[in-house]
């Protein structure tokens, strides 16, 4: 499967944004999780959010929880993140893998194919 994420960019404090990820080359029903992860300047990457696309999840991280929100339509998958704050300035990643095991889905090392990500930077 091939990924694409797009839709960062430079955004002021406390508005929204919306990522997308393009599946490619796979039926969205032959995936099993789907994730975003993030690496901000000067830290490891880290994970975000997933869902499965047998209706599993979703699951976030605790610090974006209320903020965050992981979709899918069609063969695309989404990140809508809301009231953004400088800290979550990172380049963002899209992934995806075959299984379905919920625990799984929020650990970046079952993970076997990843998009390029889209860098998201927060400031006024």
């Amino acid at each position: 499967v091939q990924l694409q994420a797009s839709g960062g960019g430079l955004v002021q404090p406390g508005y929204s944004l919306t990522l997308s990820c393009t599946v490619s080359q796979r039926r969205m029903d032959a995936l099993g999780c789907l994730g975003w992860f993030r690496r901000a300047p000067g830290k490891e990457r880290e994970f975000v959010a997933a869902m499965t696309t047998s209706g599993g999840g979703p699951f976030y991280a605790h610090s974006v929880r209320d903020r965050f929100t992981i979709y899918t339509d069609k063969n695309f998958f989404y990140l809508q993140i809301a009231d953004l704050q400088p800290d979550d300035t990172a380049v963002y990643f899209c992934a995806a893998m075959t299984e379905y095991n919920s625990e799984y889905c929020v650990d970046q090392k079952y993970y076997a194919d990843w998009g390029q990500g889209t860098l998201v930077t927060v400031s006024s």
